[in-house]
């Protein structure tokens, strides 16, 4: 009762002193502070579990280290099983699997409103996942727990949806902001994953969230950053067209990510137990880590070897060292890492890992710079390039590709860099990455589910409009049925008189819809009571211009048949049985009022 009387308090003291306006901006810079703290926490768990394992295994020729994973996702798998064994969002359907999505779900059907079992879930799964080697991230463990901050903080504080949608974003951008001191890629993200519309009103709160998140990270870390790379070589006009040529081998790159994320996600739906798939991923992913040592947790620092020119080291102690001095050899390696990054991360979301994957899509895109450059550079044109600056984009190119964010592409690599040397270079790699993925792949890993259920929402104002709506919330059932045998004289007493409609659904013995009847179409005979008894329902009856499948229809598809049967009113069909009307009427008010909240 005292902190409910707290509440209270505030509330009031809230609406009395504290304008809407600069109440954003107060709930912003808290979503930043705690989302800040989150990530840190996330970071420092997962680097303390990891420096009390990699001392005499990783990277050594003890090679123990592949049976790290198995032991991570089985101690993921008890507390799943004993600890969270309760959904943290029961709502959220089975075939959403990743953070991102679950937060875009939770935005367009449940208001925004995320558990807050999830502020903390997060940090206790992922760094045990990715500490003891799981080929994930942290960065969507932290967007999930930053977001549930501000989810929950904004019901006790009786935020609206829509602002709780902006905290949510706002949680994203801090997220972002905290793992890479980058605020402006941080903003974008933000605007590019939620499709907001990018105004003073939300981007202030993006831009103090985010700053907010990486002051924290400055008073926790100090200078720490997770990438820290100097350009030391700038763009030299002549190497446009092998930055082009990484550009097409990025999308290509993202197309086969996307599809292998897809079909391993598919193979391990085929077992029911979860304790199954934890056996069967646990093994794939030692027996690549055994090969292919750097697969192991994030990879970071194989980025940063490889940045540094130091490519022996990024691959570790694997089965082939005694070839390592082969350049061939190690462009063959690090093509290996380029395809099995995916399938190692894959397969860690599919046994039961928790983590993010856009640093492993980070990752995976260095090794493919590093691998167009070292081609380059090797097969006799007599043309060196920067194999370190190829490494840089490639990673944006692969970003670009996976999750459809071009600009948050540019501007993340641009700014844990230090600067724009690369801007120009890295726009041309983007933008072929994008246009490649993005003609043959038109949803990501993030969007591709719920688009096909209905349940995304875009920048398209009138696609998202009709998404947020329902058909429950235009269903009209203040409708008299009739039975094709009622008799004319029946019809006017028990319905005609008795309804303010001029439509009447016709329905058998079961409740299956027959056909309608309007009073148009009894008009002509209805003060003749010679028919009364003679004529029935059946003779004027006829059939609806089109229906509404409950089950199947989604409000694009109710609009599309409004417009093509150029019908007012059309019947609801649930369950093979007449349910109710929609009205054209009706349905334009709801979207008028809907467009209005999205556009206020």
């Amino acid at each position: 009762m005292p902190t409910k009387s707290f509440i209270r308090q505030l509330l009031l003291l809230r609406y009395k002193y504290i304008s809407q306006k600069n109440f954003v901006y107060i709930l912003s810079t808290a979503v930043g502070l705690l989302t800040g703290v989150a990530a840190v926490t996330l970071k420092n768990i997962t680097y303390a579990i990891q420096s009390g394992l990699e001392e005499g295994i990783i990277f050594s020729k003890n090679q123990l280290y592949f049976i790290l994973p198995v032991i991570g996702l089985f101690l993921v798998y008890l507390l799943a099983k004993y600890m969270f064994h309760k959904s943290m969002t029961p709502s959220i359907p089975p075939y959403i699997k990743r953070a991102i999505p679950s937060l875009l779900y939770a935005l367009l059907r449940q208001k925004g409103l995320l558990s807050y079992k999830l502020i903390y879930h997060p940090l206790i799964m992922a760094p045990i996942t990715v500490g003891f080697g799981g080929s994930v991230g942290l960065l969507g463990p932290a967007i999930t727990s930053g977001s549930s901050l501000s989810s929950n903080l904004s019901r006790i504080l009786h935020v609206d949806k829509k602002t709780r949608t902006l905290l949510i974003a706002c949680a994203t951008a801090a997220a972002v902001a905290s793992m890479f001191k980058s605020p402006i890629a941080a903003i974008v993200l933000a605007v590019e994953i939620f499709s907001l519309d990018l105004t003073f009103a939300s981007l202030l709160p993006l831009l103090i969230a985010s700053i907010s998140s990486v002051l924290t990270s400055y008073f926790f870390l100090g200078d720490e950053l997770l990438f820290n790379f100097n350009v030391t070589e700038k763009f030299n006009p002549r190497d446009t067209a092998f930055y082009m040529i990484l550009g097409l081998a990025t999308g290509i790159a993202s197309i086969y990510f996307t599809k292998m994320y897809f079909a391993i996600y598919a193979f391990f739906d085929r077992f029911n137990s979860r304790f199954t798939k934890l056996i069967v991923g646990g093994i794939a992913i030692g027996i690549m880590l055994y090969f292919i040592p750097p697969l192991y947790g994030e990879g970071l620092s194989f980025t940063k070897d490889l940045f540094e020119g130091n490519y022996l080291h990024a691959l570790g102690s694997n089965p082939f060292d005694n070839y390592a001095d082969n350049i061939w050899i190690v462009i063959v390696l690090l093509i290996g890492f380029t395809i099995f990054k995916a399938i190692a991360m894959t397969t860690t979301f599919a046994a039961g890992g928790v983590g993010g994957v856009i640093v492993p899509t980070m990752v995976m895109g260095s090794a493919l710079g590093n691998v167009v450059a070292k081609i380059i550079n090797n097969i006799g044109l007599g043309h060196q390039i920067s194999e370190a600056n190829f490494t840089l984009i490639g990673m944006a190119g692969l970003i670009a590709g996976v999750i459809h964010a071009p600009l948050t592409a540019i501007f993340l690599i641009a700014e844990i860099t230090g600067g724009y040397i690369l801007f120009l270079p890295l726009m041309i790699t983007v933008a072929i990455s994008y246009m490649i993925t993005k003609t043959y792949m038109e949803h990501t890993i993030y969007t591709r589910e719920l688009a096909e259920r209905g349940d995304l929402l875009t920048h398209d104002k009138d696609q998202t409009v009709l998404t947020v709506m329902t058909l429950d919330s235009v269903i009209e059932k203040d409708f008299i049925a009739l039975h094709p045998t009622m008799s004319l004289g029946d019809m006017l007493k028990h319905a005609v008189s008795k309804s303010s409609r001029n439509l009447f659904p016709v329905t058998d013995s079961k409740g299956m819809f027959v056909g309608i009847i309007l009073l148009d179409d009894i008009r002509s005979v209805m003060f003749d009571q010679s028919l009364y008894e003679s004529t029935t329902v059946e003779t004027f009856m006829h059939q609806a211009p089109d229906y509404i499948i409950y089950e199947k229809d989604d409000m694009h598809k109710v609009m599309k048949k409004f417009h093509t049967s150029k019908a007012w009113n059309l019947p609801v069909i649930k369950d093979n049985k007449y349910y109710g009307f929609v009205s054209k009427s009706k349905l334009l008010t709801a979207y008028r009022t809907e467009l209005i909240n999205f556009t206020s």
